[in-house]
C-alpha cells in the first residue's frame, strides 16, 4: 500500500465515521419519538474501502399497513362505546335508578297501593308524584339523547375540518417525498412526516394506500372512496345545529360519495367518522323510538272510555301535551318522549285519577264514593297487558309496557355490553400492532450506544494509521536528508 493510498483510506474512515456519527446521533436524540423511523448508514466497497452509500429508513411496510388498519378500527370503537356510554349515563347509575322501566315499576306499585286504600288523598298525591318522576324522566333522557345527536354533529364537522386539514399537510409532505426521490436528496424526513400525517387521518377514516412512482402516495379510503391522489379530494359536511326527534343528520361527503355509518355493537366502523354517523343516525334515534313507544303506550294505558267504555278514548292522566289524542295505532310518534306532560287537573285534584272525568262528566267513572278502586285497577292491568309495539323498534315481539320498557334498556345494555368487549380486544390488536411497528422501525438506545461504541473504534483505528503515516513520512524525510 502506497502512503497516498493509505492517506486515502484514513480520509475515507473518517468521513465514514462522521456520517455515521450523524445518523446514530440523530436516532439517539429522537428515541423518545413515536413518528420517527430509525436511519441506519448503509456502506458499499470502493477504490480506497467502504464508503457510505445511502442513509435508509427502517420501513416495514407491512406493520405499517398493520398498524394504519387497527388504529382506524380500534379508533371507531372506541368513539362508538363513548357514546354508548352517554345514552347508559342518561339512566342513572349501575342499577339504573333514572331508567323508565324504574319509574314506571314506582308507579305501578303505588297505583296499587291507592287501589288498597282509595281513600287515601295522600296516596293519590303520591301517584302524581310519581307519573310527574316519569315523565320528567321520559322528558329529560330524551332531551339527553337529542344533545347527544347535537354533539356527535358538531364533533364530526370538528374532524371533517381536521381531515381536510391534514390532507392539504399530506400533500405538502407527499410533494417533499416525491421531490427528494427525484433529485436524489434524502427523502426520509419527509417520509417520517407523511406517514405521521398519515396515522392521524386513519383515526378519523379507514384508509389504504398505493405507492406509485418516487415515491408518490394515493390514499383510498376503505370504502374504496378516493381521498388523496396527486391532490387531495373534498371533504364536506354541513352540520345541524340542534336536534329533535324528527331531524335527520346530513350526510358526509368525500370526493362526492357518501360515507356509511358503521354497523353493530362490534362496529364495523373504521375511523371517528362512521362511528358518529352511527351514533347520530342510528343507536340514538333507535333509543329515542323506544321512548317514544312508551309515552305512547303510557297515554294509550291511562286513556278515558267513559263508564261502559264505549266513549272515544281521550288522555286521561298523560298526555301528549298538544291535545287529548290517543293513538293506538302501535306506531312510533316521533318526540312524543319528549312532549308527554301529566295533565295538570290530577295535580290539582288527585282523586280525578281514581274516579276518572279529566274530559269532563261524561268521563266519570266513580260515583259510588270514595271506596272505589276499579279504575285503579284497570290501569295497572293496562300496564300489565300484551299490546303491538312498532317492530322498527327494535324490540320485538308481543309485549306489556313495563315488559317493553325493561326490553329498551336491556337493548341499549346489551349494545354497550357487546362493544365494552370489543373495545377491549381492538384495543389491544392496536397496542400490539404499535408495539410491533416500533419493535422493527423504532430506536433502541442499547443498540445505538453499541454501535457508536464501533464507530468510535473505527475512528480511532483511522487516527493510528494516520500516526502511523506521519511516523513514516518523517523518517522518510530525515533519510532524505
Amino acid at each position: 500500500m502506497t502512503l497516498s493510498t493509505a492517506l486515502n483510506t484514513a480520509q475515507a474512515i473518517f468521513n465514514n465515521t462522521s456520517k455515521q456519527t450523524q445518523v446514530v446521533s440523530s436516532n439517539i436524540a429522537n428515541g423518545q419519538n413515536a413518528n420517527y423511523v430509525r436511519r441506519s448508514a448503509s456502506l458499499t466497497t470502493a477504490g480506497n474501502g467502504a464508503l457510505v452509500a445511502s442513509v435508509d429508513r427502517a420501513q416495514n411496510n407491512s406493520l405499517l399497513r398493520q398498524t394504519i388498519t387497527a388504529t382506524s378500527v380500534s379508533t371507531g370503537q372506541s368513539t362508538l362505546l363513548t357514546g354508548l356510554q352517554e345514552m347508559r349515563d342518561l339512566m342513572g347509575n349501575n342499577e339504573y335508578d333514572n331508567s323508565p322501566s324504574r319509574r314506571l315499576q314506582n308507579l305501578f306499585d303505588q297505583l296499587g297501593s291507592y287501589a288498597a286504600s282509595p281513600t287515601s288523598t295522600t296516596l293519590g298525591s303520591t301517584v302524581v308524584s310519581n307519573a310527574q318522576d316519569l315523565v320528567d324522566t321520559l322528558n329529560n333522557i330524551s332531551a339527553g339523547v337529542q344533545g347527544i345527536r347535537t354533539r356527535a354533529d358538531a364533533e364530526i364537522q370538528s374532524q371533517v375540518d381536521k381531515l381536510n386539514g391534514l390532507l392539504s399537510q399530506f400533500e405538502a409532505a407527499n410533494n417533499q417525498v416525491v421531490g427528494a426521490k427525484i433529485t436524489g436528496s434524502d427523502a426520509n424526513n419527509a417520509l417520517d412526516s407523511r406517514e405521521t400525517i398519515l396515522k392521524q387521518i386513519s383515526s378519523i377514516v379507514g384508509v389504504s394506500t398505493v405507492v406509485r412512482d418516487n415515491g408518490d402516495m394515493a390514499i383510498y379510503t376503505s370504502e374504496g372512496t378516493t381521498l388523496f391522489e396527486t391532490i387531495p379530494r373534498t371533504v364536506s359536511f354541513n352540520s345541524t345545529n340542534a336536534y329533535a326527534a324528527n331531524v335527520t343528520g346530513n350526510p358526509i361527503y368525500i370526493d362526492g360519495v357518501a360515507i356509511t355509518a358503521g354497523e353493530g355493537g362490534d362496529t364495523s366502523a373504521s375511523g371517528s367518522l362512521q362511528a358518529l354517523l352511527q351514533i347520530r343516525d342510528e343507536i340514538a334515534p333507535k333509543f329515542q323510538s323506544q321512548l317514544d313507544e312508551v309515552a305512547r303506550t303510557l297515554i294509550v294505558s291511562f286513556a278515558e272510555t267513559g263508564p261502559s267504555g264505549a266513549l272515544p278514548p281521550l288522555a286521561g292522566l298523560f298526555t301528549n301535551g298538544v291535545d287529548d289524542a290517543v293513538d293506538a295505532t302501535g306506531t312510533v310518534i316521533p318526540g312524543l318522549a319528549a312532549s308527554i306532560k301529566v295533565n295538570p287537573l290530577a295535580k290539582g285534584n288527585p282523586t280525578m285519577i281514581r274516579d276518572g272525568g279529566f274530559n269532563g262528566a261524561a268521563y266519570v267513572v266513580n260515583t259510588g264514593g270514595s271506596g272505589y278502586s276499579k279504575l285503579l285497577d284497570s290501569y295497572t292491568q293496562a300496564m300489565k297487558t300484551t299490546r303491538s309495539f312498532d317492530q322498527a323498534t327494535e324490540v320485538k315481539g308481543t309485549l306489556s309496557l313495563m315488559t317493553y320498557s325493561s326490553a329498551s334498556t336491556s337493548w341499549l345494555e346489551a349494545i354497550r355490553s357487546t362493544a365494552t368487549a370489543a373495545n377491549e380486544t381492538k384495543t389491544a390488536m392496536e397496542a400490539r400492532a404499535s408495539e410491533a411497528y416500533t419493535s422493527e422501525t423504532g430506536v433502541s438506545l442499547d443498540e445505538e450506544l453499541s454501535l457508536l461504541l464501533d464507530i468510535e473504534q473505527s475512528y480511532k483505528a483511522a487516527t493510528k494509521l494516520v500516526s502511523t503515516i506521519d511516523e513514516m513520512m518523517a523518517a522518510l524525510l530525515q533519510a532524505a536528508g
